[in-house]
């Protein structure tokens, strides 16, 4: 990729420990980057703030948080005042922190964007340990909806075909952060927690915290992450 002119990418940016990463690595490949956050009716909003210094330190051309509100709907731990998060059980089934449809719409306001940019590059952090449990972190899902991207767009029809990178689909939490420690990543900047305080303090016993403290203890890296 011709460092004179870099191609874009848009790279979906929550704020926390994967799409930090998807975002470094996506620099590292020398990418203009354009970070996508959204404000969807979630309970904790601490994340929101993570992104903004993350895009800041990754030097993203452009970062956009869109206001959105899917707890107008509910059906999930995260945007549902009325359901708790629950602390870490391991288990098969999908996790009551599942957002009903949120990465199909986070993909698609992605690719909008994408296109009115004509870039052709699409990065989400999903991953191995994600996609165990949701749906919509799966490679077949990724699959599909590029397959769907492609028949759905002005870029695509043109043959300028769209794709949706995962770089972080067959590492594991431990995997992803000693790749990013690599690309110079500050992980104590990142929320990961479903239910952080405004400062951004995590709980320690849901899923994510629970994910996240295996993953450093895996790498054998101290956890930068302050709990409350």
């Amino acid at each position: 990729m011709s460092n004179q002119n870099p191609e874009k990418a848009v790279v979906l940016l929550s704020g926390g420990l994967d799409s930090t990463t998807a975002l470094a690595i996506a620099k590292s490949k020398g990418f203009e980057c354009y970070a996508l956050s959204f404000d969807y009716g979630q309970k904790q909003k601490s994340e929101l703030n993570s992104a903004k210094k993350i895009a800041k330190q990754f030097d993203a051309t452009e970062h956009r948080i869109m206001n959105i509100s899917l707890s107008d709907f509910g059906g999930s731990a995260l945007t549902d005042k009325n359901i708790a998060v629950p602390d870490f059980k391991q288990s098969d089934e999908i996790p009551i922190t599942y957002v009903p449809a949120r990465n199909t719409i986070f993909l698609s306001y992605a690719l909008a964007w994408a296109e009115a940019l004509e870039s052709q590059s699409i990065f989400i952090g999903v991953n191995s340990t994600d996609y165990s449990g949701y749906p919509d972190c799966r490679q077949e899902y990724i699959t599909a909806f590029e397959i769907m991207a492609n028949l759905a767009t002005k870029q695509g029809i043109e043959g300028q075909k769209i794709t949706v990178h995962t770089p972080l689909i067959n590492l594991d939490k431990s995997q992803i952060i000693t790749q990013g420690l690599s690309l110079g990543i500050d992980y104590s900047l990142t929320t990961t927690c479903y239910q952080a305080d405004n400062e951004g303090k995590a709980c320690g016993t849901c899923d994510a915290c629970e994910y996240r403290k295996q993953g450093f203890k895996s790498a054998g890296i101290s956890d930068p992450t302050k709990y409350q």
